[in-house]
């Protein structure tokens, strides 16, 4: 990489320099509105190798999705994808097989589906993991935040990206038990760890899973 080539955010609500490396944005400065641009350059020579790193890995991440063809991952499984001409808006599973619409609206039909089938998984396996816990939980939202998987707010509002039905489903389970142990800790505390190793013992493991794959999860 010769040069970094990347674009700078002033925000009102940045405190500090931040950096992004994204599919879809590419690398990105984020100043606090009263910074001098240099910060910018200077973030951006502190961070190169790290820079460099995450480039690589969204390259190698590009690569992954291309490799599944006519597959779509659903909780470590693999779906083929067949056009249906007869599909207008909407997708139908039949066994290990989605049909979905033709052309243009492939995409946003299919993850319509993922959308509906996240509600589907998730809304389920937070009962019981509240239910295990002694807990409640307000009301469950699925979106499709860009830097979430998911979130927990103090008054027990939980949200959970569509994406994690992409990952493998001990993924998915982890995720909703580190949401499950914010409604009794708030904050990422030695505490809280403690709690979500109780319920999810090998959790190092699907953080780096998430740390590693996250930019795959994509359709």
């Amino acid at each position: 990489m010769d040069e970094v080539i990347y674009q700078v955010r002033r925000s009102d609500r940045a405190r500090r320099v931040r950096v992004t490396v994204d599919a879809v944005r590419g690398i990105e400065v984020v100043l606090p509105r009263r910074a001098p641009e240099r910060e910018a350059a200077a973030a951006i020579r502190e961070l190169r190798p790290w820079i460099e790193r995450r480039v690589a890995e969204l390259a190698g991440a590009r690569a992954a999705v291309a490799a599944r063809g006519d597959t779509v991952p659903y909780l470590g499984q693999s779906l083929t994808v067949v056009s249906d001409a007869s599909r207008r808006t909407r997708v139908a599973r039949r066994g290990d097989t989605l049909l979905v619409p033709a052309g243009a609206e492939r995409l946003p039909a299919l993850e319509r589906w993922y959308r509906r089938a996240a509600r589907a998984e998730i809304a389920p396996r937070l009962d019981r993991a509240c239910a295990l816990a002694g807990t409640s939980y307000s009301r469950l939202t699925i979106r499709g935040q860009r830097t979430r998987w998911a979130s927990c707010s103090r008054s027990g509002a939980m949200s959970f990206n569509w994406r994690l039905l992409l990952a493998p489903e001990a993924v998915l389970e982890y995720v909703i038990w580190h949401e499950v142990c914010h409604l009794e800790v708030m904050d990422h505390s030695r505490r809280f760890w403690r709690l979500v190793a109780t319920h999810s013992p090998n959790y190092r493991e699907h953080v780096r899973w998430l740390r590693v794959n996250g930019a795959t999860l994509v359709l």
